[in-house]
């Protein structure tokens, strides 16, 4: 396995290029067919059988299971992540429920961090016992002890966020690996708030997850998600008569592909004027006596756990919090810096060239029950901030403070 030491993400996703001929194109090709022809009969029982395939033959049997355009975006983002494989899928959920999916069966069981993604706690906490009969035991994954009792005998999968939504807190990979494998079960981490800034694998994780939609993609536009993983989990997953990839078919459209491997290139870009404003902004928010969250902060409490595993020019992320005590005054704020100060958009999602605000307890978590949203530390004053990095840095703080004035704070 790759070292953190020695892998660079941004020349790991630069290093895997499109095949071309020579007449070839400088850009990636869109294969759009469906289904693949083959030269000779026997070929086919040698795909359906699983002896014949892209890495074995150059062979492609159908659109659900492997396409030409959307294997090398695959390519790109499992060197990314220092994987051997990947897949690209039709939404971050659906690349989160195949993989669940995929690694439980029926009666089978779930840790899970306490602070995650509405749809990611909906389908573990509602769908999967219901359809399923697979459950999930939430828990703090910054507390080792709540984290080993929740085990069980059918435990398969350890379940966290690189970086939590919206809490930002960040857990001990390497540590919680170790407690997923002396457990019989798959360290599975959502690295979508982190690209570039942390590489899982390195720190244990089995399988990492993104849903391709939000710093990848960058601009808001498409919808489409990722796994990463080692090459026979991947093959698991297009297993002709078990692969959750494959029977449920949710694999990414090959145009889709096409514009989010256009955007790659300057990913590594993006990231750190992403970071770099929100180290900013936070730093200043926190000058200014306010409770902003921000992994990149000295007094943030995981700053030093974030330093010790995060790839080296990339900061800490593009996103902040700030609680601002109150529902009605998050909302002011919000509606000020938007529709007074033309700065930013009020907007689920994140990662796109203009900032994004929302209310998480009211909208992206809304799923969690009272409860729960009191167990993840999700207060309703608390605005989530994706940084964006139009016009110029000292132009959006000075709608950022003036907004803050305009509700007293």
């Amino acid at each position: 396995m790759t070292t953190p030491t020695d892998h660079d993400p941004a020349a790991a996703l630069a290093s895997v290029r499109h095949e071309f001929g020579e007449h070839g194109g400088v850009n990636l090709s869109i294969e759009t067919s469906s289904t693949f022809t083959v030269l000779e009969a026997g070929t086919m029982p040698e795909m359906f059988q699983g002896m014949r395939g892209p890495d074995v033959g150059g062979c492609y049997l159908y659109g659900r299971h492997f396409n030409p355009t959307v294997l090398v975006l695959a390519r790109q983002l499992a060197a990314m992540e220092a994987c051997e494989s990947a897949y690209c899928t039709g939404s971050g959920m659906a690349a989160i429920s195949a993989v669940i999916l995929q690694c439980c069966n029926a009666g089978e069981h779930v840790v899970a961090s306490n602070t995650l993604y509405g749809g990611t706690w909906a389908f573990l906490n509602d769908f999967l016992p219901a359809k399923a009969n697979i459950t999930t035991t939430f828990v703090d994954t910054q507390d080792e002890d709540a984290v080993k009792s929740a085990f069980q005998s059918g435990t398969r999968v350890l379940y966290v966020e690189t970086i939590s939504n919206p809490t930002l807190r960040v857990p001990d990979l390497a540590r919680l690996a170790d407690l997923a494998h002396a457990h019989d079960a798959r360290l599975v981490v959502d690295n979508t708030f982190a690209p570039l800034v942390v590489t899982p694998r390195l720190h244990g994780a089995d399988v990492v997850i993104h849903s391709l939609t939000k710093f990848i993609n960058g601009a808001s536009d498409l919808v489409a998600g990722a796994v990463c993983a080692d090459r026979a989990f991947i093959d698991e997953l297009f297993d002709l008569h078990t692969g959750a990839l494959m029977l449920l078919g949710p694999t990414l459209d090959p145009r889709g592909a096409y514009e989010i491997a256009m955007r790659l290139p300057h990913l590594p870009i993006r990231m750190r004027e992403h970071a770099a404003r929100a180290a900013t902004f936070a730093q200043r928010l926190s000058d200014r006596g306010l409770p902003a969250c921000y992994p990149g902060l000295a007094d943030h409490p995981d700053h030093e756990q974030l330093s010790r595993i995060s790839n080296p020019g990339f900061g800490a992320g593009g996103l902040l919090t700030v609680d601002l005590g109150t529902t009605e005054k998050a909302n002011a704020f919000m509606e000020h810096l938007q529709n007074q100060e033309g700065f930013g958009y009020m907007a689920v999602s994140l990662g796109y060239a203009e900032t994004l605000l929302s209310c998480p307890a009211a909208s992206t978590s809304s799923e969690l029950d009272d409860a729960s949203l009191g167990d993840a530390g999700i207060l309703p004053g608390l605005v989530r901030i994706s940084v964006g990095y139009t016009g110029s840095l000292e132009q959006r703080w000075g709608q950022l403070e003036r907004s803050l004035e305009a509700v007293g704070l």
